[in-house]
């Protein structure tokens, strides 16, 4: 991975820029996706690994959220025709038949994409194609970080190395935007990965997608971690508002409208006389 630091907004564009003119030139569709994180010094984590999950073997997490199912479902009056747990058990167990670029099937991607949307511990870590919905998740929090600096990863998935079954190391997938799920996965435009490990012998488990980012045979053009200063948070979701890029837009609830106002008459209307 590269960590590159610019100096503002504008150099953060350009350097976007480059990086899509270097990915064309070479032949490229230069498909990137993009992930905002609001303090530099956080790591590429997904919600299971911050509840230190990450080794949870994946026949385990899936029989959690299948046992969970027909509470979630009574609840909401959502339902998903996902496969029996005997039947997932199975294909996950046999080396032989696990194939890690089909896990998982589309109906229980689109059930495990609405627990993460409404905050149930994802191995799935969010994405969106576009930067600049990467760049309000980076600004949007009114606390200073304590390096002063935000994030924006850029990964070409189209370069996520495939390793093979047998070699133990963590292998990172792109799933992908197809999935009829919640709403808000299409006001955010957004993709997903998923990091597992998994050799002769042994259950496939979760990993963390930075032992992949680190390691030492990873292309080192994969991906790129740009940090912006915090200094321009206000400017830049200035830019965005006037697109109608905001809480609200892309979470469209009455908490997200109140956040968005309170950033529009208080933050950006700082100089109103009370």
């Amino acid at each position: 991975m590269q960590t590159l630091d610019v100096d503002d907004w504008p150099s953060f564009e350009k350097k976007l820029q480059e990086l899509q003119r270097a990915e064309v030139s070479a032949g490229s569709t230069a498909e990137f996706l993009f992930r905002g994180v609001t303090d530099s010094t956080f790591p590429l984590a997904t919600t299971l690994e911050r509840r230190a999950h990450e080794g949870i073997q994946i026949c385990d997490y899936f029989k959690l959220i299948l046992e969970l199912k027909p509470q979630i479902e009574s609840f909401t009056g959502a339902s998903w025709e996902t496969p029996k747990y005997r039947d997932v058990e199975k294909s996950l167990q046999d080396y032989n038949t696990f194939m890690f670029d089909q896990v998982p099937d589309p109906p229980t991607y689109s059930y495990m994409l609405y627990l993460r949307h409404h905050g149930f511990p994802s191995p799935l870590l969010d994405w969106t194609r576009s930067p600049y919905i990467a760049a309000f998740f980076a600004f949007r929090s009114a606390t200073k970080p304590a390096n002063c600096k935000v994030s924006i990863y850029v990964l070409l998935p189209n370069r996520l190395y495939r390793h093979t079954k047998s070699n133990g190391k963590p292998w990172i997938r792109r799933i992908g935007p197809y999935v009829t799920t919640h709403r808000r996965h299409f006001l955010q435009q957004g993709d997903y990965t998923m990091c597992a490990v998994f050799n002769i012998g042994e259950q496939p488990r979760f990993s963390k997608h930075e032992d992949v980012v680190f390691c030492g045979d990873t292309h080192p053009e994969i991906i790129w971690k740009l940090n912006i200063p915090w200094a321009e948070r206000l400017k830049v979701l200035k830019t965005l508002d006037s697109y109608n890029l905001n809480e609200f837009s892309l979470f469209e609830s009455v908490e997200a409208l109140m956040e968005t106002l309170a950033v529009r008459e208080i933050e950006f209307g700082a100089k109103r006389q009370w």
